[in-house]
């Protein structure tokens, strides 16, 4: 494994984000009763990113599962923390609900301290599904696949930068998984969500990252972006004719994004199987799953007690996965 080091940035900025989250009005002070009211579904990351693009495509089938008002919010901020925080500190009653991702649980392995326990804290509904993510390149870079890529990193060590959507992401994991599996460096430009970091790379300020394939997918079409290969081990039926990194000579190489939909802490069971039910109907209707199949998302929406189970899992994979990766909290 080529030894890295990845400086995260904590402190007095992140407990100041996190201290107004949870002391802005409205937090935890929605009325009680989650049925009938409006649903709030909090993204604890910025428009523009995969899990944004999925939310938004089954916003109109959640409204009509729940039979209310599903606003959907963009909270980011802190890796995902900001906005998992105003899910810990709202009333378990279900209008307020969040739709997490990775960052969820590799959080508590990155960051030195958190103002929530990423699983005591939450109240785990369903894992909806994943979504494949892919390294891209801006079009200057002089690489199409894999093996000339990893030419170019090693011909100008540190001569290349890739971008993230936050310190101690995925997105950023995934990238440093690709350098120390290749052997190569790159310096990390983060960015504060995957928007502003697809502008960049757009724009060529920086060359290289990775992304849900469902949020590049029309930047790889008009060509303003170069997909090098995708992140999981199979190939997607979006992009079938795309190979994964691990066919183009990194066996080992291996990473997915999914998605899943929590709660408040303590939320009664009935309304947790009304949020399920309701998750469950909309992502599983006619017009959801043709939408996911386009953006090569494959959804399978789990039991509470599978997603309790997975998030424990999930954590104890990716503290071992930042380990080997030698990322460190500044």
């Amino acid at each position: 494994m080529h030894p890295r080091r990845i400086l995260l940035k904590s402190g007095l900025a992140l407990a100041a984000t996190v201290a107004a989250v949870l002391a802005a009005p409205g937090i935890g002070a929605l009325a009680q009763g989650g049925a009938g009211k409006p649903v709030r579904l909090i993204l604890p990351i910025s428009a523009g990113s995969g899990v944004d693009a999925i939310a938004r495509a089954a916003g109109p089938a959640l409204g009509k599962a729940f039979g209310q008002p599903v606003v959907i919010e963009n909270l980011p901020g802190a890796g995902g923390i900001t906005g998992a925080a105003a899910v810990v500190k709202a009333q378990p009653d279900g209008s307020t609900l969040g739709l997490v991702s990775n960052n969820h649980v590799i959080n508590p392995s990155v960051f030195r301290t958190m103002p929530f326990d990423a699983i005591k804290d939450i109240t785990p509904i369903s894992v909806l599904g994943s979504t494949p993510l892919v390294l891209v390149v801006n079009p200057k870079v002089p690489a199409k696949n894999v093996r000339e890529l990893v030419a170019l990193l090693k011909a100008k060590p540190d001569g290349y930068n890739y971008a993230s959507s936050g310190n101690g992401t995925v997105i950023q994991l995934a990238a440093e998984m690709f350098l120390d599996e290749a052997g190569v460096s790159a310096r990390h430009v983060p960015y504060k969500g995957t928007g502003p970091m697809m502008n960049d790379l757009i724009a060529g300020q920086v060359e290289m990252g990775v992304v849900a394939l469902n949020a590049v997918a029309p930047h790889l079409k008009a060509g303003t972006l170069r997909a090098i290969g995708l992140c999981g081990d199979k190939r997607s039926a979006a992009a079938p004719d795309l190979p994964t990194i691990a066919e183009q000579g990194l066996p080992r190489y291996n990473v997915a994004g999914w998605f899943a939909v929590v709660g408040p802490a303590g939320m009664p069971p009935a309304e947790v199987k009304r949020v399920h039910d309701a998750f469950a109907s909309a992502f599983t209707s006619p017009e959801v799953l043709e939408a996911m199949k386009k953006q090569g998302t494959v959804i399978d929406p789990g039991t509470p007690e599978a997603a309790a189970s997975f998030f424990r899992s999930e954590a104890t994979r990716y503290a071992a996965l930042v380990k080997r990766a030698n990322v460190k909290v500044e």
